[in-house]
């Protein structure tokens, strides 16, 4: 379990935070939606409803994790952002995002998630490039890594199975300089 408190990450409308009171009860509340199993890579036509001890489990893995941060907007919750894969010695991470409440998507919060959690990565942390992966039809995600400067570096095909079509993923990058800093 990780005890070293996370640093809080405030944006325009977006707040990064360690997990809190009330998370676990959010979680459940918004359940799991077949749209937004699909963009995790998951089969929207074996979606099962979230149990209350899966909600935990999740609170739970996002507290453990030393770089996740729930993604906050006005007291309620929207998803997780977080760095993995860190190798401080090449000073590089991938990052990844899940917005979970489907009435989110498609407002800027995750653009605004990910850029608060670069530039804490770029400037807090010294890294000097992060890398995520983000299936090739989630028009909605590139666009928002986009906006904050990741490009796409190359496309692993039908590397997804969800339900029975194959999937590519799209590889992107995004180095220190190229961050696009909009807040």
């Amino acid at each position: 379990m990780n005890t070293t408190p996370k640093p809080i990450l405030r944006g325009p409308r977006v707040t990064l935070r360690d997990t809190g009171f009330g998370d676990i009860d959010a979680r459940f509340a918004l359940g799991n939606t077949p749209d937004i199993i699909k963009m995790f890579g998951g089969d929207p036509t074996q979606v099962r409803d979230i149990t209350r001890d899966a909600a935990e489990a999740w609170v739970k893995a996002q507290e453990a994790e030393p770089y996740a941060w729930i993604i906050d907007a006005g007291g309620a919750l929207l998803g997780s952002v977080r760095l993995h894969t860190v190798n401080h010695a090449d000073k590089r991470a991938q990052i990844a995002i899940g917005i979970i409440d489907p009435a989110a998507l498609g407002k800027g919060f995750g653009t605004e998630a990910m850029q608060l959690l670069a530039v804490h990565a770029f400037d807090q942390m010294g890294l000097h490039r992060l890398g995520c992966r983000v299936l090739d039809f989630n028009a909605r995600a590139i666009a928002a890594y986009e906006k904050v400067g990741f490009k796409v570096e190359g496309r692993e095909r039908e590397s997804a199975l969800i339900g029975a079509d194959w999937h590519d993923d799209l590889i992107m990058g995004l180095l220190d300089r190229d961050l696009v800093r909009l807040t």
